[in-house]
């Protein structure tokens, strides 16, 4: 029973991390781009939602709950629009002549966006911990056989997790925005030549990932609390599921994740603190061992 218990939080956990991890991956799918301001979008994500929430409680008296869930309807489609300007007024610089193959200028750009991020929300919200009212559902668990139960709020996750995941894989496979970004990702200078704008297609890809960090940053200040400094520690999470799993690989970020939560809940029970270190581990070994990740990204 302890051991299925394990499995199920592991898995638990790792829906969450595969939320942090599926716009990294998507981002370094489409345009080679690692967002190391990644934990702190998320973050931005969920103190953009809690200072939503309070004044639409107020001005429509809706419950916490039912405004903090409104709050998230509103910060999708602002998400979209942030990630298309970013990545069309800031990003495609660092993109442009050759600088695709250097990951050093992105690295710097998006280490730079990490600082202003966590400096302006300590100004704005001081460095308390603070949460998003997810109401019942916070406390409602669902009964397994056995007797065992688990939280509503996971499981939800876990499930907007896999749909996520099953969503991008099937915009790539099946629509010509899919086909677009794996042309300008495997050629950008054929798929210019055959009349697509590169500037454009990153710009949709990096606005579908703020979409998804945005939704990750919800469910995370739904889930516990969140703080300025939460940043680094939610990449941590994210670069390490998409590692295991696979650059720009998405069902392998999802596997890669669920490896993660699962050993680091291994670890918890083994001791308190040795969580995290499991993880990390894990990480390692896989880099030593198979270092283009479990399920790697195929051309074709």
């Amino acid at each position: 029973m302890q051991v299925l218990d394990i499995l199920i939080q592991g898995a638990l956990l790792g829906g969450l991390y595969a939320l942090f991890a599926l716009g990294q991956s998507l981002m370094f799918g489409v345009m080679r781009l690692t967002n190391t301001a990644q934990g702190d979008f998320i973050v931005l994500g969920a103190f953009g939602a809690i200072a939503l929430a309070t004044p639409l409680a107020g001005a429509t008296g809706w419950s916490a709950a039912a405004a903090s869930a409104l709050a998230a309807v509103i910060l999708l489609p602002l998400a979209f629009g942030a990630g298309y300007l970013l990545q069309r007024q800031v990003l495609n610089t660092t993109l442009a002549s050759g600088a695709r193959s250097d990951p050093l200028p992105s690295l710097v750009v998006t280490f730079g966006l990490a600082i202003v991020i966590q400096n302006g929300l300590l100004e704005l919200f001081s460095a308390d911990p603070r949460s998003l009212d997810a109401g019942a559902l916070a406390t409602h668990s669902v009964a397994l056989l056995g007797g065992s139960a688990v939280g509503s709020l996971p499981l939800l996750i876990l499930g907007v997790a896999v749909a996520a995941t099953a969503g991008l894989q099937a915009l790539f496979d099946r629509t010509a925005l899919g086909r677009s970004f794996r042309a300008v990702s495997d050629d950008r200078e054929i798929a210019e030549l055959m009349g697509l704008d590169a500037r454009h297609v990153y710009a949709l890809a990096t606005a579908i990932a703020f979409v998804l960090i945005a939704l990750a940053g919800v469910l995370q200040a739904m889930r516990t609390t969140v703080s300025p400094s939460d940043g680094p520690l939610l990449l941590l999470f994210a670069f390490e599921a998409v590692i295991i799993g696979g650059m720009g690989s998405f069902w392998g970020t999802l596997v890669g994740a669920l490896v993660l939560g699962l050993t680091q809940q291994i670890g918890f029970r083994l001791d308190p603190g040795w969580g995290i270190w499991c993880g990390h581990l894990v990480f390692l070994a896989v880099l030593v061992v198979r270092p283009q990740g479990l399920f790697p990204k195929t051309r074709g």
